[in-house]
């Protein structure tokens, strides 16, 4: 890889880990209401690529579900879940939805997996359950992660159902992420939450430059330069260097919020990432950028 996409590369990482730090900020610091947070982001999204949104992909009912899942569905439960969640523990948890991916196209499209896959596998889940894992609360998984997982999952259905999608553009496909989730967030927020004028309005200019930073830099100019390096770059050059996203959110998670990162933390994010690392180096034959699509804290 030359030096400057591989500094496009640690940029976009490090935009990807910024954002989740960012996020717990918005919805744990400024107690913004999460679905109201989600919305607002959407909103920008959909109103920025709108000259992309056409012509419409098909079938309609499946980009508006691919759009919903790996959009404001899979981003609401993950703002939910970061309120409770440290960023660090958050990227780890997060690292699941690429067994599931992979699972996921075991049933849905026939791929197959053999041993070293399937070790990845294991050991991807048994590094995120170490990380789940709350000995000390009443409930034996942190309630917060689970919803992070549950935002994992939804990133992973949407991943393999994209992959029955052909031709649609990146920037078309935020257009459509956008159009499907401001909706259905708005809905949301309007009959689940309380207060979210006014808290934004507390929260003031620096709630406002937290949402330009989600809305045009991560979702726009990062996915702009990520899917520009997947279509120059093979899939198993780019996704092990994908690694440095979440130990990167480790990083500004214990320098910026102060998480919480004891042995159990540290061994469960060792063992987990191993098996993410195996995983993408083995082929996929079915969904060969599986390990690329799959991602969606960003």
């Amino acid at each position: 890889m030359a030096l400057r996409d591989f500094s496009l590369m640690i940029l976009v990482c490090l935009l990807w880990a910024a954002h989740t730090v960012v996020s717990k900020i918005v919805v744990s610091d400024m107690a913004i209401p999460p679905l109201f947070y989600a919305a607002i982001r959407y909103g920008i999204v959909a109103m920025l690529a709108l000259p992309w949104l056409l012509p419409m992909p098909r079938p309609t009912w499946r980009i508006l579900l691919v759009g919903f899942l790996m959009g404001g569905g899979g981003f609401a439960l993950f703002f939910l879940g970061i309120r409770t969640a440290s960023p660090s523990s958050a990227a780890i948890v997060g690292q699941l939805g690429l067994p599931i991916t992979t699972l996921l196209s075991v049933a849905m499209l026939g791929e197959k997996v053999y041993w070293r896959r399937g070790l990845g596998i294991a050991l991807t889940f048994i590094g995120g359950v170490l990380v789940m894992w709350d000995p000390a609360g009443g409930f034996p998984v942190s309630g917060g992660l689970a919803l992070i997982l549950g935002s994992a999952a939804a990133g992973s259905l949407a991943a393999v159902l994209m992959k029955q999608m052909e031709g649609v553009k990146p920037l078309r496909f935020q257009a459509w992420i956008g159009l499907a989730s401001v909706m259905p967030l708005t809905f949301l927020s309007a009959g689940l939450e309380a207060d979210q004028l006014p808290k934004a309005m507390e929260a003031g200019w620096a709630f406002l430059a937290a949402l330009l930073f989600s809305a045009l830099i991560v979702s726009l100019v990062a996915h702009t330069i990520y899917y520009g390096l997947i279509g120059k770059y093979p899939a198993n050059l780019i996704a092990p260097l994908t690694i440095m996203n979440p130990l990167i959110t480790v990083a500004l998670g214990l320098l910026i919020t102060g998480d919480h990162f004891d042995l159990r933390m540290a061994a469960g994010t060792g063992i987990a990432l191993c098996g993410v690392l195996i995983i993408t180096l083995r082929r996929n034959h079915v969904m060969p950028l599986a390990a690329l699509v799959w991602d969606r804290h960003r």
